[in-house]
């Protein structure tokens, strides 16, 4: 994977628990070119990486908790974190929203307190994508 990631083969990288992931510009276009949209869900890391791509042009969403005490609640709520493994995602949480609130980094933000509301902001703003694809035909 290093090996193509120094080729630019990838979209966007991350290193997550040890493990290396990414998303291949190449299925990404073959994505695109079935006439599709290819939807990415990725961190803050990877927008800041496909924002410097020239060759694609990706509608930027950010689905945000209502608040950090509504997030710990609902992770806690799984049951399925460490304490310190929660902690580590809540520091991470902060810096995801922070940049995420910061107008210009994405098009649309969509506050997860709701979620048929969510849902419904969400499909405002990626139909349009489908409709340009409709046009194209």
């Amino acid at each position: 994977m290093l090996e193509s990631i120094r080729k630019g083969d990838f979209l966007e990288t991350a290193e997550y628990s040890g493990n290396m992931y990414g998303t291949s510009k190449r299925v990404v276009k073959a994505i695109q070119e079935q006439g599709k949209v290819c939807l990415l869900e990725i961190d803050t890391q990877g927008v800041r990486q496909v924002k410097q791509m020239t060759d694609f042009n990706p509608l930027y969403v950010f689905v945000k908790p209502p608040s950090m005490d509504d997030l710990e609640e609902r992770l806690r709520a799984r049951g399925t974190e460490t304490e310190e493994s929660l902690q580590t995602r809540l520091a991470a949480a902060r810096h995801e929203i922070e940049y995420g609130e910061q107008p210009g980094n994405f098009d649309t933000v969509i506050v997860n307190d709701d979620f048929p509301r969510a849902y419904k902001q969400l499909r405002t703003a990626v139909m349009p994508l489908f409709a340009d694809l409709m046009s194209d035909k």
